[in-house]
């Protein structure tokens, strides 16, 4: 087997070829589409989906934070919206027939304003032309008439009850008890006294005649109570008659103004009817109009507990200002600012409210458009769900209260007709998020037919760099920053390629790529440059790794003290160096890891010190399991291993997962089985499968810049270096100074695909290739291992027949020993 060889230096971190930009800075370019670099699949599903009037089809889009989701949507969204004609204006008025159920009005867009402005106009007209008409000559004549008339007819009956008493020398007296009647002599009343002194005869008859009288008087004041009724009748008569022709003339103008609403004509026909039946609360309201310091606005309206307050209109959904459907976006979901809310007001120590308290939610305001919502927060605020699945599915928005959705208050209260519902529905979110409502809630596929899938990279291609650098040079317009000299646009995109670990890729991450520009522009700006150029963009770099690195500094000074034992010259049988990364908040760090293996005589079985005391993943426990498996399929082709062996990861005090140690753990035991000593100057890192290829793994560049640092602090010797899979070669983007460092010859990276090539370069002996017999040739590592199992072998056999030999004898004995019948 040929020897591997180190990678070169330009493959550890293929760089931008910036003298190629045929520009010398971002202020050359325009930045058009910038946004839109690898989102063909995403911005096909948006546009399919706002164009698709269906039910259900609205859109859920999916990614990561910090792709630019929100900003590639609105764009799409807002095109396509400025085209579409602007919704209607929604208002609430009073239900005149069901009070507590508020009517829905929809007027064209522009209408709402001018209507609500118009009603209030038209109930201060009636304040004021109603007081007119009542206090005209015409109508008080009228009613001073009908007034007259029923007076005279009680007077009459009176007359004609007092001509009837006379007949009988009787007359009718008014006392402070009431009317009475009194004996008469001649024209006076006839005094007690003198009435005692007439004989008992004439007393009687006198007495007779009054309950006589007094029979008819009480027939008479019976029928008061019917002619005040029908006073009043007459009364409400008249001033229905004349406030008829008061409201027809006011309303007319209004009525010839919205022919074409059926719905508003109506309106007015019960408010006209309405006003009728409540003449007198405006007589009041126009009696406090008239004692208003100034009559610009009528005291009706001022009052919070006036009357007159039913007559406004609640102006919900305003499209005066639209230009074209509108884009909501809602960035607090809760269940009211969604679906809206009624609020109350205090009055004489009560909550009280009415329709005009009614306020909309984002629905309200995106009807007839686009609602854009994050849908973690839609998840996360109680009931928003569920109420937003609600509007989406019934298509209408339902104004009530939490409790009344559950149906756990009975409480009076208002319930607002439902605004019928026409919105196109985005939603933001991660990917995880997605599969969870696709799996689990049964309604999501039917709501949320649409997914805009965004990519998390895009293909590293010359013509792609070019796009990247129009979206730098959109981003500095955007934020305002300094442009960005070539060389800087090919450091950004260098950075690019090493956040998806992958020197063929670049990231879709676009707010990582603004978080760096700012921070370069800050130090452009200390440095009092016009541009930012590349050094700025390294200094920004480097001082987030500077922010956040004060642990892994710690870890590697405990290694440089020797707390933790890592080798870094030298050999050592069934010890190596192995890799690991850590991830600490926006940070991730190689760390190196010593891996030891012990081996014994046993029954084949790999003890995983880890997984005994559950400080294994699953996923690091397959590992193991797979690397016995390469063992027993290699070397216990004819008789079974007969060794035990155990594996660790020495001075690890926290859980252990990932495969990506598999290979490292496969060297160490090749190491520990055949007494061959594995140099400390390199660490190894990747997976392995049953027939000893070697697989990629993640976090190569961390894993080999952890190794390097430590190195590094130790002196390069030329000797250090890493395996690492060969496939994981195009994930290489490695710092600066780890490149510089191999272009020097003081540390190397090796390319490995089997495991016999790495156990080469471990151990410095050839791995060995089986002849046909399946013998390896002497001096090499798969001969060693290979015959110290067989060694072990051996002495296993030896010890069973020594411990069968005492048993055998104790069976003949048996066998010979007399037996009673």
């Amino acid at each position: 087997m040929s020897p591997v060889q180190p990678l070169a230096p330009n493959v550890l971190r293929p760089c931008c070829a910036a003298e190629a930009f045929p520009f010398e800075s971002t202020a050359e370019l325009d930045g058009v589409n910038a946004a839109m670099i690898g989102q063909d699949r995403p911005i096909s599903a948006i546009r399919f989906g706002v164009k698709m009037r269906r039910q259900g089809y609205n859109i859920y889009a999916l990614g990561p934070a910090g792709l630019g989701k929100h900003t590639l949507v609105r764009r799409i969204v807002e095109e396509r919206a400025a085209h579409e004609p602007s919704p209607p204006d929604w208002c609430y008025v009073n239900n005149f027939d069901q009070p507590y159920r508020p009517r829905i009005l929809s007027l064209p867009a522009g209408q709402g304003r001018q209507f609500k402005r118009e009603v209030e106009r038209l109930v201060e007209e009636m304040q004021t032309a109603l007081s007119t008409a009542f206090e005209s000559e015409e109508y008080q004549t009228r009613r001073r008439t009908i007034e007259s008339e029923f007076q005279e007819q009680q007077q009459a009956s009176l007359l004609a009850l007092q001509e009837q008493a006379r007949q009988r020398r009787l007359t009718l007296l008014r006392t402070p008890s009431g009317l009475a009647f009194a004996p008469l002599k001649g024209e006076e009343v006839l005094p007690p006294d003198e009435f005692e002194k007439l004989p008992e005869e004439e007393q009687q008859r006198i007495q007779a005649d009054v309950e006589v009288m007094q029979d008819a008087l009480q027939k008479v004041v019976s029928r008061a109570p019917r002619w005040e009724r029908e006073l009043r009748n007459h009364l409400r008569t008249l001033n229905q008659e004349i406030a008829g022709v008061v409201l027809n003339d006011l309303i007319a103008e209004l009525i010839g103004t919205y022919a074409a609403l059926p719905d508003i004509l109506d309106y007015f026909e019960k408010l006209r009817q309405d006003v009728q039946h409540h003449l007198g609360d405006f007589m009041v309201a126009g009696e406090k109009q008239r004692q208003a310091s100034d009559g610009e606005n009528p005291a009706a309206f001022v009052e919070p507990a006036s009357p007159l307050r039913r007559y406004q209109v609640n102006l919900l959904v305003d499209s005066a200002e639209a230009q074209g459907a509108p884009v909501v976006y809602e960035s607090n979901p809760t269940y009211t600012n969604l679906n809206g809310r009624v609020e109350q007001m205090a009055q004489m120590g009560a909550l009280v409210t009415d329709f005009t308290l009614i306020k909309p939610g984002a629905l309200h305001r995106a009807n007839g458009g686009y609602l854009i919502l994050d849908a973690l927060k839609v998840l996360s605020n109680a009931y928003s769900w569920e109420g937003l699945k609600r509007a989406l599915e019934f298509g209408e928005i339902r104004i009530e209260s939490v409790l009344q959705m559950l149906s756990l208050t009975s409480t009076v209260s208002l319930e607002p007709e439902p605004m019928p519902l026409d919105v196109k529905v985005i939603l933001l979110g991660d990917r995880m998020l997605y599969y969870l409502l696709s799996q689990y809630d049964p309604d999501f596929n039917e709501l949320f037919k649409v997914a805009a899938d965004f990519a998390d990279e895009v293909e590293r291609t010359p013509e792609n760099h070019f796009a990247y650098a129009q979206l730098l040079a959109s981003i500095a317009r955007k934020e305002d920053l300094r442009p960005l000299d070539r060389y800087a646009v090919g450091a950004v995109i260098d950075h690019a390629a090493r956040l998806v670990s992958d020197s063929e890729r670049l990231t879709a991450q676009i707010q990582a790529i603004v978080d760096l520009l700012q921070e370069a522009n800050y130090w452009a700006a200390e440095a009092e440059a016009d541009l930012i150029r590349a050094e700025h963009i390294r200094q920004a770099l480097e001082a987030q790794v500077f922010r956040l690195n004060r642990v892994s500094r710690r870890m590697q000074d405990e290694v440089l003290r020797r707390t933790i034992h890592i080798e870094t010259s030298g050999e050592q049988v069934g010890q190596i160096n192995g890799l690991a990364v850590l991830q600490l908040g926006n940070h991730a760090f190689g760390q190196p890891s010593r891996i030891t293996a012990t081996v014994r005589m046993g029954r084949g079985d790999v003890v995983n010190i880890e997984r005994e005391v559950n400080m294994s993943g699953p996923l690091h426990s397959k590992g193991v399991l797979i690397l016995a498996s390469f063992l027993n399929a290699r070397y216990a082709v004819d008789e079974p291993l007969a060794l035990s062996a155990s594996l660790v990861f020495e001075q690890s005090y926290g859980g252990v997962d990932g495969d990506s140690a598999s290979s490292t753990e496969l060297y160490a035991l090749l190491s520990a089985i055949g007494r061959i000593p594995i140099k400390q100057s390199f660490a190894v890192t990747g997976s392995v499968d049953q027939s000893g290829r070697v697989q990629a793994i993640g976090g190569v560049n961390e894993k080999i810049e952890g190794f390097f640092d430590l190195c590094r602090e130790r002196g390069l010797t030329g000797e250090q270096g890493v395996l690492i899979p060969e496939t994981n070669v195009k994930n290489l983007m490695l710092r600066s100074d780890v490149v510089e460092a191999v272009s020097a010859g003081k540390f190397q990276i090796y390319p490995i695909a089997h495991i016999d090539e790495g156990i080469e370069m471990l151990t410095g002996l050839p791995a060995g290739t089986p002849d046909r017999r399946g013998r390896y040739p002497r001096g090499t590592v798969n001969w060693a291992v290979a015959h110290r199992l067989a060694q072990m072998a051996k002495k296993r056999h030896a010890l069973e027949r020594k411990e069968r030999s005492p048993k055998a004898k104790a069976a003949e004995n048996s066998e010979d020993s007399p037996k009673l019948e």
